[in-house]
């Protein structure tokens, strides 16, 4: 059964465009539900008085004065389930978020909890009544009256330019080019059609339109209403946005910080369009839109487009971009080779390449999967084009993967080419033999290292025989070129290698795997290991901590199943979670896989390389990577993601013939460790054309952020023969908090012109705004028991000994972050907030409950001191009582947990670092006590446990504390920019109040 959307049917299939248009249907007024408090619905019919001064509703057993709420007793309109009556469960999956809204009202605070048929009566409603709530006292005129606005100003400007004749009346071909030219993506049909419909409705056909006509016509086609909503909450007159607004709206909703009245400016004269907006710097609902859509605004976060990670560890502690066969552009087996594939993946960040060396007709060697293909590609030409390439798009090493095919003689060409060609830049020095790991990318940087066998040091002949791996060999076997030297029974195939290619391997020595116990005794930092994926995907399922733990100082490259012959990709993902740090992909095959593997490494300003989690760098750690649960010590997030509309999204490219129209829905997909790997999707938008309003809430817990990615992908519920319609991809730690437009992308990943989807992002325990939707949440704190994180026992007394100091510590800890926690979300739930708001949107919130009293506010913030208190002065009804309990709670939690983490931080410093001087006797002390086998194990395994729990938590309650201190922050902030905050100096500057612990050490 295909799901449907809510927001799919207006009244008259009226479009809101305005706030003229909300208070226009309001007057005309519509049937809505009441929701009582012992959660029973009864539909009533709402109206606004034609004085514009109530809000009725019939029919009612009260008398018909007593039916009604007057606009100035309002104090706030709540969008969604944000009171106990709908957050009760009797209710809560009886109609979705979006369809409900609140009136709070009256001295005594009581609330009027409605439903609507669909989402945009609600936005029709919310805006008028907000907008009346603001003007009531000021006797609005009816809507359509009075002297053009801002935004009628400038449209008719525009069509003032564009008629060149000065008639009043230009063609209609003009105007639809017009409408196109300010709107880029827009359909020429889609505005043809709107001129039309409108000269048909005023009786005016033509070829030629008038300024009134074109007005209407851009208002109609080019405002969004979601965007319009959004202007109207957060601005004082409701039509745009001034400096102030501005500035309002991205602090608290987009989580910016250190924004000024000057920055805002800029946004102003960037964005808006007309003369008289920018002179007086106001932002109207066409600069706030393009604002909205700019790369000002994206939902990648900048500081991520630039190399923001730490490239001084080893290079074993970063996952590198790798491609296996780039010079294909299509399939393994029918592939035809082209140099430009090359070119393709090295513009994209890739730094390991690939090289099979095959013997050449010419004498000279060349490139290709196998020597019988139809084309080949000269080794010179390709390591010339490497030379060309290598540092255009990273800076950071690049490694070349040598597989050789070919004869010693052509091997010693090959040798001479990358030397003389290359010059400077291969990395020839011995590695050293004193070091431990491999040097950093910044220590490498402009360097290419080659990885390939080398020669025993017993070798002393021009040539000599080395082990070979088993890559590469599949292909020849199927094309008849299977080398006829294999040894029989199995066992490693022997290839003969020249000196002088032996003498260019450094650091990136290619051995055969073993066996990990192995590898821990006798393996050197400089060599790696290659794995196919069925054999990597083994360990991965059977020994995952073994292969995390080899991972932390050995490099391993995985290359695909030689069963693949058409090319496509494993799943980069089951290999990152096992710290694998070259996953060879097939970057000629577009697909999901692809995707992954392009969106992580855009993280680290696309240099190919990315800092693996500090979970699983530190030498002694505890991480299983198929954990189905939260991670000790690793703080869990909570993703709130509201989908809220797409703009020109496009037909699916392969579908058969169909009407122009999609039905799309969009999946959002989190992929990472098992625990976090999760899909939802929105209701289908039925009959929406290119831009369907789905307006839906998502909720993700992701347990380990470092390696979660969030994947948007748009399908069509209404396909022939494809669904696909576009995609995104983006690393988790990248999300920018607030509303944010998703730049989509083909197939291939390539950017699909003005294609974009509209969402708000919101991530517990961040900085940033928040209408993520949680639910249940209060009814589920209560009922909660409180989980204790504990150390295990390893069975060595002296050490379970020194563990066990930690006991009361960790508790004290648990304690402190949890009772500050559940105090702030109470106090959200009762100012009508998520819990993934932040303190500014709390604060906000209230003063404009007092701000909207007849009398003058009977609450202050008493900014004088560190930990503001919330005074009353004189009686206050009794929800304004419950608040200022709820705040105090919150205040009297949070000094606590300031006043106590550096104490308790200390102690489990302590025993993790006492914990620590046992990590170099470990071996001797398990010797002594006689531990073998699986006892052995164990006694391993609650070591590394408990090292990382007491790190872990440790870290959890800093930043506990940095966060208190910036909920102090954002308290006297906000109390200073509202009006309620009393002896207020200059708020606390930020770093001031958020004293930094040490870091710990890994």
């Amino acid at each position: 059964k295909k799901k449907t959307v809510s927001f799919s049917s207006m009244p008259n299939d009226r479009k809101i465009n305005s706030t003229a248009a909300c208070i226009s249907l309001m007057l005309e007024g519509c049937e809505l539900k009441k929701v009582r408090s012992n959660s029973r619905m009864y539909s009533r019919f709402f109206v606004l008085d034609a004085d514009m001064r109530s809000v009725r509703w019939e029919p009612s057993k009260k008398d018909s004065e007593k039916a009604k709420i007057e606009i100035k007793s309002v104090k706030e309109v709540r969008v969604g389930k944000k009171t106990p009556v709908l957050r009760s469960n009797g209710l809560s999956d009886q109609f979705p978020d979006e369809c409900a809204f609140s009136i709070i009202y009256g001295d005594n605070y009581e609330s009027l909890d409605l439903v609507a048929s669909s989402a945009d009566v609600v936005s029709a409603w919310v805006m008028g009544l907000r907008y009346l709530v603001s003007y009531g006292k000021h006797s609005p005129e009816a809507p359509g009256t009075g002297h053009p606005s801002l935004r009628t100003s400038w449209i008719s400007s525009v069509f003032d330019l564009a008629d060149l004749e000065k008639s009043g009346r230009i063609p209609v071909s003009r105007a639809v080019q017009l409408i196109k030219a300010l709107n880029p993506g827009m359909k020429t049909s889609t505005i043809e059609l709107k001129f039309k419909e409108l000269q048909k409705a005023t009786e005016r056909p033509g070829v030629e339109v008038a300024c009134d006509l074109f007005v209407e016509a851009y208002c109609e086609l080019c405002t969004r209403p979601e965007i319009f909503f959004l202007l109207v909450q957060f601005s004082s007159n409701k039509e745009y946005l001034g400096v102030k607004d501005l500035l309002m709206f991205l602090e608290v909703e987009q989580g910016m910080e250190g924004v000024t009245e000057e920055k805002c400016l800029e946004i102003v004269s960037k964005y808006e369009p007309s003369k008289e907006g920018r002179e007086k710097g106001y932002l109207a609902i066409d600069g706030f839109t393009r604002y909205l859509l700019s790369a000002d605004c994206s939902i990648f976060d900048p500081q991520h487009r630039k190399v923001c990670q730490d490239m001084e560890q080893p290079l074993s502690h970063y996952y590198i971009s790798s491609a296996h066969s780039a010079c294909l552009l299509e399939d393994n087996f029918w592939g035809r080779s082209d140099i430009s594939g090359y070119i393709s993946a090295l513009g994209l960040g890739c730094r390991s390449i690939e090289l099979v060396l095959w013997d050449g007709p010419e004498g000279e060697p060349v490139v290709y999967t196998s020597p019988s293909a139809a084309s080949c590609v000269p080794f010179r030409a390709v390591v010339g084009l490497i030379d060309q390439h290598a540092f255009t798009a990273s800076a950071y090493p690049l490694i070349l993967c040598l597989v050789v095919r070919c004869s010693a003689s052509q091997q010693r060409l090959a040798a001479q080419c990358l030397r003389k060609t290359l010059g400077e830049k291969l990395y020839l020095e011995p590695p050293n033999p004193v070091a431990s790991y491999l040097p950093s990318p910044e220590e490498l940087k402009g360097r290419i290292l080659i990885k390939g066998k080398k020669l025993p040091p017993s070798c002393e002949d021009s040539e000599g025989e080395v082990s070979d791996e088993e890559e590469g060999w599949e292909l020849a076997r199927r094309l008849g070129q299977e080398d006829r030297e294999a040894p029989e029974g199995g066992g490693l195939r022997r290839v003969r290698l020249s000196r002088e290619l032996s003498e260019l391997v450094s650091l990136c020595q290619a051995v055969p795997f073993q066996d990990f116990e192995s590898s821990k005794r006798g393996q050197h930092y400089w060599e790696m290991c290659s794995f196919s994926e069925v054999e990597a995907g083994r360990f991965a399922n059977e020994c995952p901590a073994e292969l995390v733990s080899y991972n932390k100082r050995f490099l391993s490259r995985i290359y695909p199943s030689p069963m693949r012959i058409d090319a496509s990709n494993m799943n980069p993902q089951d290999f990152w979670k096992c710290g694998c740090q070259m996953v060879a992909m097939n970057y000629q095959t577009p697909g999901l896989m692809m995707d992954l593997n392009a969106g992580w490494f855009r993280q680290n300003g696309a240099c190919g390389y990315v800092l693996r989690p500090a979970i699983m760098r530190e030498e002694v750690s505890y991480f299983s990577a198929n954990a189905k649960d939260s991670l000790p010590g690793v703080p869990a997030q909570l993703l709130h993601l509201k989908v809220i509309s797409g703009q020109n999204l496009p037909k699916p490219k392969g579908s058969g013939a169909k009407g122009e129209v999609v039905e799309p829905y969009v999946c959002a997909e989190i992929h990472g460790i098992p625990a976090d790997c999760a899909e939802h999707r929105t209701k289908t938008a039925l009959q929406s054309g290119d831009n369907p309003i789905f307006d839906e809430s998502l909720e993700f817990q992701i347990n380990l952020p470092e390696l979660a990615v969030l994947r948007f992908v748009v399908l069509d519920d209404d396909y022939i023969g494809d669904e696909f319609i576009a995609q995104y991809t983006i690393p988790f730690e990248c999300l920018q908090p607030g509303y944010r437009h998703v730049p989509l992308q083909s197939l291939a990943g390539e950017p699909l012109p003005h294609a974009t989807l509209f969402v708000h992002v919101a991530i517990t325990d961040r900085r940033g705004g928040g209408k993520g939707h949680r639910r249940g949440l209060a009814g589920r704190r209560g009922r909660r028991v409180r989980e204790y994180t504990s150390t295990k026992a390893t069975g060595i007394k002296a050490i379970d000994e020194v563990f066990r100091t930690a006991t009361q510590p960790l508790r004290e800890a648990t304690d402190l972050r949890e009772n500050v926690q559940n105090a702030l979300v109470s106090f959200k739930e009762l100012c009508g907030l998520t819990p993934a708001a932040n303190m500014k949107q709390c604060i906000l919130t209230v003063s404009t409950w007092l701000l909207h009293s007849d009398s003058a506010p009977s609450v202050t913030l008493n900014l004088a001191e560190r930990y503001p208190s919330m005074e009353a002065q004189g009686p206050i009804p009794d929800l304004l009582r419950k608040v200022l309990t709820a705040y105090e709670t919150m205040i009297q939690t949070s000094r606590t947990l300031i006043e106590s983490a550096d104490a308790v931080y200390g102690k489990l410093i302590q025993a993790q670092q006492a914990g620590m001087d046992f990590h170099k006797e470990l071996h001797r002390i398990e010797t002594k006590e006689g531990l073998r086998g699986r006892k052995l194990q164990k006694a391993l395994e609650s070591f590394a446990w408990n090292i990382t729990v007491l790190k872990g938590q440790a870290d959890l309650l800093k930043h506990a504390k940095a966060e208190a201190l910036d909920n102090l922050w954002q308290i006297h902030n906000a109390g200073q920019s509202c009006g309620i905050g009393r002896n207020g100096s200059a708020s606390p500057e930020p770093s001031r109040l958020r004293a930094p612990l040490e870091p710990i050490p890994e």
